[in-house]
């Protein structure tokens, strides 16, 4: 098959002296906790970097390094002194740069100091900082200027820590000079209030950072590339604008071979929507701070990031010279082989991210990088071992949503034959309701490539048909595997039956007139509320729990925006013509026109044990088994499917 020239200036290869980029899209770093106990990366930590090199990036960032043991970011990233203490640890640093190398990728570390956003211990003096002050989040933590010997024993480090890198195979480091961290301090106003000369003019501000490049270069080569990440602007209001990130970029052009364009300061409150944009937010919002910067540099490259997945949206930033470089994190996670699918033509294949954040909360949890539509992100040994069935199984599918399209999918590309029967006149189950909806547009697009997969895999899919266990006998399957999903559950309140299921809300919002309740605040509940307000809707939210669990993050944030929020500790007792009466912290009845149930999903497990004899080998999956969110539905489904005839 011929190279795709729909995507040429993204697949365009980049030479930085010595060093050959295959192509303009680099893997940034996403962090990852899966470390030994010393700290060395594990079987698993490997086969995820891997992967992504198999998948055609130019770059993998495997993430954060601590140059030292003070101002440690977090508690499970690498540290050098320790990596350099144990002889195991340098092996299998080794071999992760040499999994990375030897699949056509540039292995990359981020190198990076906190400075003085970090203390473990409450009350104790932070010597890292760029002026006398506080932690920002803590006033009892006090820090103190660094003297000029501490910043030049700390460019050393800089330096020792790239030469290590190197030593292990590394092919470059990325300089963290953004987000908030030591350096990203120093070029800030706010926070950089010094007289001499690391303070002052913007050439001053930087001094530090671009000292640490140019050590790196005469330590570990010229031809040896450093990119550096900044924040093009602080992104909030008191922080810098994009005026002073072309400032900071002006002063690192012809030190940094790469400069890599982010934005926010993660520990200002209400950045981080920008620095990682999520449903809400539009694709390649923060490209325009590269666009900018790119106008001002004339001899570093300039990389920008952001929430970035669809290619076209990628091929259209290189090809009008907003950026040289486009980076992506999630992007990634969600689809490995996205450089590969462009360049063969099978970007309709591609599956762009939901900017969902499952991937970064699982991490938090686990240290594992999962996706909500990508079913072996986190898995990548277990995928790489193809299961051999015992021989071809005729298997029927019964439902068409996200497990079942996932499960057809699998089970055919392991060579069994599949007939998937949904019930209804389309694919896509309970989320074709929000294909329609603006922020949930990547549902719809997801739902339409694992149609196009379907079809290409040659999957038989018969639509209107509802699977029993007469068209079992007919059809005779040696597996039957059952996603039917679930239903509205209904609890026992009076006059429920005649509120508006959130699903049809979803579908047709004109359902919703006047005064609106939501009852339950789900996920759901709260995505429909937010959905509604954008339309001038009149919303008010209804939730029984307490307050515990409240919406963070994104939610709370758009729940803000629209002046929307949950009444917590509210149930309802008895839908009435006039409202609804509540009882709990509140009591009384509440004024409204429409009601509307999100207060959940039952699943079909009657219509499920109907179908259990009806074949040999019988499996459960998806809400017809448990309610559970995407991410858990495509991973249960591309499992349960890898084991069909194996056992």
């Amino acid at each position: 098959m011929a190279s795709s020239t729909k995507y040429a200036n993204i697949l365009k290869p980049l030479r930085i002296g010595n060093t050959v980029f295959r192509n303009r899209l680099f893997s940034a770093p996403t962090g990852l906790y899966d470390l030994t106990p010393e700290k060395a990366p594990t079987d698993g930590y490997i086969a995820y970097y891997e992967r992504k090199a198999k998948g055609g990036c130019a770059s993998i960032n495997i993430g954060e390094c601590n140059i030292d043991h003070e101002g440690v970011g977090s508690p499970n990233s690498y540290e050098i002194p320790d990596l350099s203490e144990h002889k195991w640890n340098k092996e299998a640093l080794g071999k992760l740069a040499d999994a990375i190398t030897r699949n056509g990728a540039v292995a990359t570390i981020e190198l990076q100091k906190t400075g003085r956003i970090k203390s473990d211990t409450p009350g104790q003096m932070l010597l890292l900082s760029p002026s006398d002050g506080f932690h920002p989040y803590d006033s009892r933590v006090k820090t103190r200027a660094m003297t000029e010997e501490e910043i030049l024993a700390t460019i050393d480090a800089y330096a020792s820590a790239a030469e290590y890198a190197k030593g292990r195979g590394f092919g470059m480091v990325m300089v963290h000079a953004g987000h908030g961290w030591l350096l990203h301090q120093f070029h800030c106003p706010k926070s950089n209030r010094r007289t001499d000369k690391w303070g002052g003019s913007p050439e001053s501000r930087c001094r530090f950072t671009v000292g640490v490049v140019d050590e790196i270069h005469r330590r570990c080569g010229r031809d040896f590339p450093v990119e550096v990440r900044i924040s093009g602007s602080e992104a909030f209001e008191g922080g810098y604008g994009i005026e002073e990130g072309v400032e900071i970029a002006k002063q690192l052009d012809g030190h940094a071979d790469i400069i890599h364009v982010s934005c926010g300061n993660l520990f200002s409150p209400g950045t981080d929507f920008h620095t990682h944009p999520g449903i809400f937010q539009q694709e390649g919002m923060n490209v325009k701070y590269a666009a900018e910067i790119k106008k001002h540099v004339k001899q570093s490259y300039v990389a920008t990031i952001g929430g970035l997945s669809d290619l076209d949206v990628l091929e259209e930033i290189v090809a009008t010279g907003k950026a040289d470089i486009v980076e992506m994190a999630r992007g990634l996670i969600c689809d490995p082989d996205l450089p590969l699918k462009a360049k063969s033509g099978r970007e309709k294949e591609a599956r762009k991210c939901l900017r969902c954040f499952k991937c970064v909360g699982q991490d938090y949890q686990d240290g594992r990088l999962f996706c909500a539509i990508n079913p072996a992100s986190g898995k990548e040994r277990e995928a790489a071992r193809v299961p051999q069935p015992k021989g071809n199984r005729r298997v029927l599918v019964a439902g068409g949503g996200i497990a079942g399209m996932q499960a057809a999918i699998t089970a055919r590309e392991l060579g069994h034959d599949v007939i998937l029967c949904e019930k209804g006149p389309a694919l896509g189950g309970v989320l074709l309701c929000e294909k329609e909806v603006p922020f949930k547009k990547r549902i719809g697009e997801y739902i339409e490539r694992q149609k196009y997969m379907l079809e290409k895999l040659g999957v038989e899919v018969r639509l209107n048909t509802e699977v029993t266990p007469a068209l079992c006998a007919e059809l005779k399957p040696d597996t039957v595997v059952a996603a039917l999903g679930a239903v509205t559950a209904a609890p026992a309140i009076p006059g429920l039956d005649g509120a508006k299921d959130a699903i049809a809300v979803y579908t047709d919002p004109a359902l919703a007139k006047g005064r609106c309740v939501i009852l339950g605040a789900g996920t759901t509940g709260l995505e429909l509320a937010i959905y509604l307000a954008s339309l001038d809707r009149e919303v008010r939210i209804l939730e029984a729990r307490s307050a515990k669990e409240a919406p963070a993050g994104t939610y709370a944030m758009q729940l803000r925006n629209y002046g929307l929020q949950v009444e917590y500790g509210v149930r309802a007792e008895e839908i009435l013509p006039e409202g609804i009466k509540v009882g709990g912290g509140t009591e009384g009845i509440i004024p409204c026109d429409t009601v509307i149930n999100a207060l959940g999903r039952k699943p079909l497990w009657d219509e499920a044990d109907a179908l259990r004899d009806c074949a040999p080998e019988f499996h459960q999956i998806g809400d017809c088994l448990r309610v559970r969110n995407l991410m858990a539905t495509t991973s249960e489904a591309w499992t349960i499917a890898r084991n069909i005839g194996c056992y």
